[in-house]
């Protein structure tokens, strides 16, 4: 399986990151399969970075093989939602950036995609009208909704099965909203979609 994720997809987390420009097709990055963290296990925040962020967002699985996938027909090609956390090491991040370089491992590196459980895509009548949100030690600090996205979900697969063929087990991370922020030993992380907790898990 891979994890492919969507850079940029919110207008207010641009602001907040100081990007101004507009994006004319979807931002894409992937993340190996090493970085999946799951089963509510705890994230150990890396040596090699003095500042990770948590980007909560919507995971979208992948249920059928596809290829040049038509954004009429991409609802057919997922069936469950998780509500995930992206993390990255903005430091590094910032560093690979001002030199031109490609900040994969700011985002890939081992347990960087952590993903709560799956419930049924069918349980919601519109996954473009979803709410979601990340507590920290019982305050909210980050909230969006995937009616903001600036590329809806089926029109980002549409655009990366154009490149990439879609397996089985794929992840798709959509985008995180404003919000993000560092995290640190100790706290507890607890991830909500449309009010129901679907991750759970501490930062050792």
């Amino acid at each position: 399986m891979k994890i492919i994720a969507v850079g940029m997809n919110y207008a207010l987390h641009n602001q907040e990151l100081g990007h101004t420009s507009v994006n004319k097709e979807p931002v894409i990055f992937m993340k190996p399969d090493s970085a999946i963290l799951k089963d509510g296990k705890p994230f150990f925040i890396p040596d090699f970075s003095n500042e990770v962020h948590y980007e909560t967002e919507l995971v979208v699985r992948i249920n059928r093989l596809g290829k040049n996938i038509s954004p009429r027909f991409a609802s057919r090609y997922y069936d469950a939602l998780t509500v995930g956390i992206d993390f990255t090491a903005r430091d590094l991040q910032r560093k690979f950036r001002e030199a031109g370089n490609p900040w994969e491992l700011c985002k890939g590196f081992d347990s960087s995609a952590a993903i709560g459980t799956f419930v049924p895509v069918d349980r919601y009548k519109d996954i473009q009208s979803l709410n979601f949100n990340l507590m920290i030690d019982g305050k909210e600090v980050q909230r969006g909704c995937t009616a903001d996205m600036l590329f809806k979900v089926d029109d980002i697969i549409a655009y990366v099965s154009k490149f990439v063929t879609l397996k089985i087990g794929d992840l798709l991370f959509t985008g995180t909203p404003a919000g993000v922020g560092p995290v640190s030993i100790g706290q507890h992380l607890q991830g909500y979609l449309e009010g129901e907790k679907l991750l759970d898990f501490y930062i050792r």
